[in-house]
């Protein structure tokens, strides 16, 4: 099977409406933004579909804004196409977009940590003191040297922000820094452009920001990674959940290495990727410094088609698959090998022995048609799975441990994860 990987995109890429073509077609699209909104107590699919562009730009709302996007679109994907990566990555706050996809962060978690990342950033810097600008049609080595003259102290600094393709670098810092480095190289032929964020991210000038989120990133649990996810500093994937805190707070002041991230991925054998969010900027990168991966965006329905074809055999092997180790299976082998800690023959008969029987019934019909098991029957096997917990008597902590097991053990922890965030979904 070829390698694909989910690519998640980064400030800059928001607009007013982005998100509409999936909110009219999906109702979990829909469940993903009115679980924004009540976790971050207002209307933020309000702000993404009739705000201003300058409210959306600003960075304690363009980050959720964005992040909510992508996992609606990564939710929607998966429920439409469903093939598992072999990698995820994620351009600056797309990063978070990949590490919850990837279940290491709880949506509500990383929801929480954007909102608090994008008021530290731009509490950090105050209005009009920063910039950032897209420089194109320039060598690596120029632009750094123009940084380096053009930085004369702690006030008045530039440095290279983003490495994200040998055609585009961005340069972060004080304005009045910045703005000399472009007209120099604005001179030189270069092509220039200011971006349309409220703050000089990737830069020092973010240091006081990092102190704090890394406090708040310490407050967070996270899981373990369902497939590896490439950091932006490191331009690597994750070793290990331990290493989230460091990262994710160095990604603050040091700039994103997309450029390795690239070459990460085409290293690692990918040949195809798929873009979950607003725009496809991602997506044009991709067609400059990885040729060898064909990228397609995920934003309109246009595309599916395209997709679903260019993924047909990977289709055609994940249904072998699931028939063969499918959610239903599982929930039988998890029911007889768990302890019995309940010796009350009715109770027994009736919480236990019925529903066994009504999973084996659901087995049954699977092995007569050959098919996968549709989600409504998963989902009823999951919840007939935890009456049987239930009546054994197994300890609430156990429970929800091998129902994840089986989740990650079948690639369905995306279909169910409310299930994990909030057990009492399952219903018995």
């Amino acid at each position: 099977m070829r390698k694909l990987a989910l690519l998640f995109p980064g400030q800059g890429s928001q607009y007013v409406g982005m998100g509409k073509e999936l909110l009219e077609r999906s109702a979990t699209a829909r469940s993903v933004f009115e679980e924004a909104n009540e976790v971050l107590g207002f209307d933020l699919q309000q702000i993404i579909a009739a705000g201003s562009p300058e409210e959306l730009t600003r960075t304690e709302y363009a980050q959720p804004a964005l992040l909510t996007v992508s996992v609606a679109a990564y939710r929607v994907y998966m429920e439409e196409i469903g093939v598992i990566p072999t990698y995820a990555a994620g351009h600056s706050l797309g990063e978070f977009s990949a590490l919850t996809c990837a279940g290491v962060l709880s949506f509500p978690d990383a929801l929480r940590l954007v909102r608090r990342r994008g008021q530290l950033m731009q509490e950090a810097a105050a209005e009009e003191a920063g910039a950032m600008c897209a420089v194109i049609g320039s060598s690596r080595e120029r632009i750094e040297a123009v940084c380096a003259q053009a930085s004369s102290s702690d006030e008045r600094m530039v440095v290279v922000s983003n490495y994200n393709s040998s055609e585009q670098l961005v340069i972060s810092g004080h304005r009045l820094a910045v703005e000399e480095a472009a007209r120099t190289l604005e001179s030189d032929g270069a092509r220039i452009s200011f971006l349309k964020v409220s703050a000089p991210f990737h830069s020092p000038l973010m240091h006081s920001a990092a102190a704090k989120f890394r406090e708040e990133l310490d407050t967070c649990t996270y899981g373990s990674f369902e497939w590896p996810v490439v950091a932006n500093v490191t331009g690597k994937p994750y070793e290990s959940p331990a290493q989230i805190t460091s990262c994710l707070t160095q990604q603050l002041t040091a700039p994103v290495r997309w450029d390795l991230t690239m070459q990460e991925l085409c290293d690692g054998g990918v040949s195809l990727a798929v873009e979950l969010g607003a725009k496809r900027v991602l997506t044009q990168f991709m067609k400059t410094d990885a040729k060898s991966i064909v990228c397609y965006p995920y934003e309109k329905v246009a595309e599916l088609d395209l997709l679903r074809q260019e993924l047909a055999p990977e289709l055609l092997e994940q249904a072998r698959r699931l028939v063969a180790n499918n959610v239903v299976t599982k929930c039988l082998a998890a029911a007889v090998c768990t302890r019995n800690r309940n010796w009350d023959l009715n109770e027994y008969e009736q919480g236990f022995v019925a529903p066994y029987k009504q999973v084996q019934r659901l087995q049954e019909q699977l092995d007569e048609t050959g098919a996968p098991p549709t989600e409504a029957q998963m989902r009823e096997a999951l919840e007939l799975l935890k009456q049987m917990f239930i009546t054994k008597r197994v300890p609430e902590q156990e429970q929800r441990e091998r129902l994840v097991h089986i989740l990650k053990q079948t690639g369905t922890t995306s279909l169910f994860s409310n299930m994990l965030d909030h057990p009492e979904q399952l219903h018995v």
